[in-house]
């Protein structure tokens, strides 16, 4: 392709003219269906069978749109042979070429990750600037990041993600930086003095987020002092975790109908119907081939889930690839530690957006869901279902242990021997006045009989999470 130049007269250097025009705010998404071809596709991540690709393609053009990005085309390319240089054919690449001449559009988004190599040889080819699927992810959260915790993670996933990449991210990289006098010599080049730079901002990114992890586990063991089980809300991005978390809690979360609207966990006191306080914590979502760098840098905050006493996986019932979505999912909740057994009796279906589906369809997924023992069918928008959903957290949880501290006055004490029959005593303080002060573990179930014969309820010492 022949680039018409035009001189610039401030500077007198010559400006590609395509590079001029094109707006680099309009972008074409382009979405590669890899076959596997036997060796020539072995390192190539297949992706899920049930997923179209045409929901590949609005889930590419969503993430883009997620970044205030005109998506001005989008296209399926089928890839047979993947080429080490490019990924695409020269066919391809030309066709790709000619689009963006006619959109005027200076980005393309390929929905697939890219080495260096390629990302570099496709911008040379198209005279426009690439992102692959990763970088895309990275620039999304890099918007949505609103806490330092959410900003270190991110730049710690970032940086990770351009140690490969310097070659094409500087200009100046080639330049040798010698000392002086008879310290002179070849000295190193800029590219090497650039990794080293950026390996210790990585490095002391690492120990900020460790400090912030070790923060994270003492506000746990903090919560864990309080009577209040942890519910942890899990899915795909866009799944509706936000709105039912409003709708559950009356937080102002931000909900809106965008991919990974939300980033920083956001954590909640909420009553179930029988009086019981739970804690329930919304996480940033998942989304499938989420890069694994990504994934590391956001273990203090998955750690929540991990800590859970129960995980709600909200999925989203209106989208045609929710079984697909579910899968990915459970594939990074196993990657976190939740194995499929320890999930069947940790993790609830909350099937969310009955009310996008017709009504025949709501109709059998509410009876569907009725008759299963870890599924409830909930609208988060309409809040149907929402109180069916309450009910099953308190059963869920009614054999789960709590943890309170009680004092027993004078009048009280003939409950001592069935408070040690029924609880677990973990400390005990006879005080001045008579008074017993108990530090107790016991089941819900338990907790309650206890309320009802001390007439005012245990006393919890509530701290600070």
């Amino acid at each position: 392709m022949r680039n018409i130049t035009k001189r610039d007269s401030k500077s007198s250097s010559i400006i590609p003219e395509l590079e001029r025009l094109r707006d680099d705010s309009r972008a074409v998404v382009v979405v590669p269906i890899l076959k596997k071809t036997g060796k020539a596709s072995a390192d190539i991540v297949a992706q899920p069978a049930t997923r179209s690709d045409e929901s590949r393609l609005e889930e590419a053009t969503g993430l883009a749109l997620a970044i205030d990005l005109d998506v001005v085309h989008g296209m399926i390319v089928p890839v047979a042979q993947p080429k080490p240089g490019t990924l695409l054919g020269t066919g391809k690449i030309e066709e790709i070429g000619h689009v963006l001449s006619e959109k005027d559009a200076g980005l393309v988004i390929v929905d697939h990750p890219l080495t260096p190599v390629q990302q570099r040889n496709l911008e040379k080819e198209w005279n426009a600037k690439v992102i692959d699927r990763t970088g895309l992810i990275l620039e999304i959260f890099g918007r949505r990041a609103s806490t330092r915790e959410g900003t270190l993670q991110v730049d710690l996933a970032h940086l990770n993600y351009q140690k490969g990449r310097l070659v094409r991210s500087w200009t100046h990289l080639e330049r040798q930086r010698g000392g002086a006098g008879f310290m002179g010599g070849p000295g190193e080049t800029q590219i090497e003095a650039d990794r080293r730079l950026l390996q210790d901002r990585i490095v002391k990114l690492e120990r900020e987020l460790e400090q912030v992890r070790r923060t994270r586990q003492l506000h746990r063991s903090k919560r864990k002092k309080v009577p209040h089980p942890i519910v942890a809300l899990v899915g795909y991005t866009n799944a509706g975790k936000s709105t039912l978390f409003n709708r559950m809690t009356g937080a102002g979360v931000l909900a809106e109908d965008m991919l990974f609207a939300t980033l920083d966990p956001t954590l909640r006191r909420l009553k179930l119907p029988h009086g019981r306080m739970v804690i329930l914590s919304d996480t940033v979502g998942f989304i499938s081939d989420l890069p694994t760098h990504l994934v590391a840098a956001f273990r203090a905050t998955l750690e929540e889930v991990l800590e859970a006493d129960l995980v709600l996986h909200v999925r989203d019932l209106s989208d045609p690839d929710n079984q697909a979505q579910a899968s990915d999912v459970l594939r990074i909740l196993a990657d976190l530690g939740i194995d499929e057994k320890e999930g069947a009796e940790r993790i609830v279906e909350v099937w969310n957006k009955i009310d996008k589906v017709e009504p025949e369809v709501r109709e059998a997924l509410v009876k569907k869901a009725a008759s299963a023992d870890n599924t409830v069918a909930v609208s988060a928008m309409t809040g149907e279902g929402v109180d069916d959903l309450l009910t099953e957290i308190g059963r869920r949880l009614s054999g789960v242990m709590t943890e309170c501290t009680v004092v027993l006055g004078l009048d009280q004490l003939q409950l001592l021997p069935w408070v040690y029959q029924h609880a677990i005593v973990d400390g005990r303080e006879d005080l001045e006045d008579g008074r017993v002060s108990l530090d107790l573990r016991l089941t819900e179930g338990e907790a309650t009989e206890l309320e009802r014969r001390l007439g005012n309820g245990p006393k919890a010492v509530e701290e600070d999470w």
